[in-house]
């Protein structure tokens, strides 16, 4: 009996790895876009990123979901969420690394790279567990659309920017550090914000009441919700404090749980508002522009976090080809499996360079350039997310379909970017506004693309084929999504012809601008250096 339970040609645990330093591309953009320092300072993160210990907390965080508590046992109204242990060790890990609202005030104080050293963080630690990623999301972007009520803004903006994690519900300004949410979607309008029933009623002191009904509510234990409701002036924004200035409990009742394909340690809910305590973001009526602010930057968070997945999915697809063994050799030393781990590491690359590049022009203040670059990259790499997942757990064949492997949760994670905040249809429409808008966003986007003007002829030629789209007229919403999508190729294949290896920016201009690829993953020419690419993808161990 013994005999038939020897274990071999099994491949180890995936520990003792670094994914922020280890990982090429990425310490490579992070140098490129914020110097060395910047990545030394995430030295200690990335160990832990890699380690058994992280790994096993977002293990246990995704297989022990929040639990809803409405009522405590006298009956009083309580409406909390119980998290798992290890949830608040990945929230607390985050806030103290500074992948929260910190960037805000480091930028204040002079640190002229805190969005890069954040998105960089950012993506390697939510590789140990995305769910957590939503909360610390959202209190990043609340920061700026505060900022249009300055007396707002002076209030939980410390709160919100802390480097410390206090969880429970208790006055804001008297807590440690504050963490945000947002709430937007309803029963009847999902992306139509304006849709919007419900209501905001004017107060003598000043502050407003909100009823309602909200269908989509993330992270619902935060501290301060920014909220859409209508005026009679039209669709405005609110922050909700969960507790009031006086210490009492803001009418914040937790319906239900959402029962999700992924992001299962994070708690979703439905909320109903009666009369909840709330006061005005911005101008009455311009709700829609002052929550944008908190769109965008979410946005930026829904491209990082694709991107994550997808090098969190090309490290296990690499890590297994590595130690196991088929037909006579290693994985990684087949052909084909080397054309399909060289895709693979192509597409993480193109990923991993657009989205540094996006945070480092939230660094630089190149607001057109993050408008349009933004939607088009969130379109873009948050729809070939899924598809890039599935293929990296094919490479472990039924060893990635089983859950201890990770790649299941991973796979259930992959489309949430490409819904949350708008789904494919909605964001692709949305770089057609960003252009249509402004001269300048386009104009913006134009002058990076040029950047690698004539140093590949397959490049040039989608570039032309780019300018040929947007100077055709005729059914344009028709065509949003082969715009966005050209978009984000034109971008991504000049920041891989100016920075990447020529072996991956070859491979990229073959497969994605010249037609030598295909609707699998797994198509690279002959002529591909496969070698040399799952090489420079291989994660460093420290």
């Amino acid at each position: 009996m013994s005999r038939t339970h020897e274990v071999t040609n099994q491949v180890p645990p995936l520990i003792g790895h670094d994914p922020i330093a280890g990982d090429a591309a990425l310490a490579e953009a992070c140098i490129r876009h914020a110097g060395a320092r910047t990545l030394e300072s995430l030295a200690g993160l990335g160990r832990l990123a890699g380690s058994e210990q992280a790994q096993e907390w977002g293990r246990l965080a995704n297989e022990n979901p929040p639990k809803l508590r409405t009522h405590d046992r006298y009956g009083h109204r309580v409406d909390e969420v119980e998290f798992h242990p290890y949830w608040h060790d990945l929230m607390r890990t985050a806030v103290e690394n500074g992948l929260a609202g910190a960037p805000w005030a480091a930028a204040q104080a002079g640190d002229r790279h805190a969005h890069v050293r954040r998105a960089v963080g950012y993506f390697g630690w939510t590789q140990v567990e995305m769910g957590h990623g939503c909360p610390t999301t959202m209190t990043y972007a609340a920061v700026p659309a505060l900022r249009r009520s300055p007396e707002l803004a002076a209030r939980f903006e410390p709160g919100l920017t802390a480097t410390a994690y206090q969880f429970g519900l208790a006055e804001p300004t008297g807590k440690r550090g504050l963490i945000a949410g947002m709430g937007m979607t309803e029963k009847q309008g999902g992306s139509d914000v304006r849709a919007n029933t419900t209501r905001a009623v004017p107060q003598d002191d000043g502050s407003y009441r909100l009823t309602g009904h909200k269908w989509f509510t993330s992270a619902p234990m935060s501290d301060l919700f920014l909220v859409l409701a209508q005026l009679e002036e039209g669709v405005s924004c609110f922050a909700v404090p969960r507790v009031l200035p006086d210490g009492s409990r803001n009418v914040f009742r937790l319906q239900r749980l959402k029962d999700k394909l992924g992001d299962r340690s994070n708690a979703s809910t439905e909320v109903e508002f009666e009369d909840t305590a709330a006061w005005l973001v911005g101008e009455p009526g311009r709700g829609v522009p002052a929550i944008i602010e908190m769109v965008n930057m979410t946005r930026l968070d829904c491209v990082l976090g694709s991107a994550a997945t997808v090098r969190a999915a090309l490290t296990q697809a690499i890590h297994h080809a590595r130690h196991r063994r088929a037909f006579g050799a290693m994985l990684v030393d087949q052909p084909l499996m080397q054309n399909v781990l060289a895709d693979l590491a192509v597409e993480s690359e193109a990923a991993t360079a657009l989205v540094v590049r996006l945070a480092a022009a939230v660094d630089a203040g190149e607001s057109a350039f993050l408008r349009l670059a933004g939607a088009a990259a969130k379109y873009w790499v948050c729809k070939r997310t899924p598809g890039v997942v599935a293929e990296a757990m094919e490479v472990l064949g039924g060893n990635g379909y089983v859950e201890e492997s990770g790649l299941p949760r991973l796979y259930r994670q992959s489309p949430l970017n490409s819904i949350w905040e708008g789904s494919g249809n909605v964001i692709a429409l949305d770089v057609l506004r960003a252009m249509g808008r402004s001269s300048d966003t386009l104009a913006a986007v134009s002058a990076e693309i040029e950047l690698a003007r004539g140093l590949d002829h397959r490049f040039d030629d989608a570039v032309k084929r780019l300018h040929d789209e947007l100077g055709d007229p005729d059914q344009l919403p028709f065509r949003a999504r082969r715009i966005a999508g050209q978009l984000a190729l034109c971008l991504q294949g000049s920041l891989l012809l100016r920075h990447a290896p020529a072996a991956v920016a070859d491979a990229f201009c073959a497969s994605r601008l010249g037609g030598h690829g295909g609707g699998v993953l797994g198509m690279l020419p002959a002529t591909a250096a496969v070698g040399a690419i799952v090489e420079r993808a291989s994660i460093v161990t420290v």
